[in-house]
């Protein structure tokens, strides 16, 4: 099985608040990637810093985790989830945000969970497995 790290737990991380090695140890079966939603996200932050320095280091620390974690990009079988799940949530008058809800669609057509701080959309989507990460 494997895990999906939502954006909040890179963005903790960074902020030193949460430690993902801890978080991996005894964990060397599990597989532990990023959707390239959240990918995106952590470049968007790159470039929302208000200084040069915290640029910087931003693209440093977003360069490091793509280049430690496995990238799943947004393929067609991830979106005939997304386009499904999108149908059926909207049918019940409940709406997710467009990334939390392809993070979630890229855990579920890998078979994997995800982990995050923030549940309250993953929490939503219908048959995901949810690790839900406190400080």
């Amino acid at each position: 099985m494997g895990i999906i790290l939502d954006t909040s737990v890179l963005v903790e991380a960074e902020r030193r608040k949460f430690e993902i090695d801890k978080f991996i140890k005894n964990r060397e079966e599990e597989i532990f990637g990023l959707s390239i939603i959240t990918v995106s996200e952590l470049l968007h932050g790159v470039h929302r810093a208000d200084s040069a320095i915290r640029r910087l280091k931003r693209s440093a620390y977003v360069e490091k985790a793509i280049e430690l974690f496995p990238i799943y990009v947004f393929e067609i079988s991830i979106a005939r989830i997304y386009a499904e799940l999108w149908a059926d949530l909207a049918k019940k008058g409940i709406q997710i945000g467009a990334h939390d809800l392809i993070i979630g669609s890229t855990a579920l057509s890998l078979g994997f969970s995800v982990a995050t701080f923030n549940m309250r959309h993953f929490e939503r989507i219908e048959g995901l497995k949810i690790e839900i990460l406190t400080f």
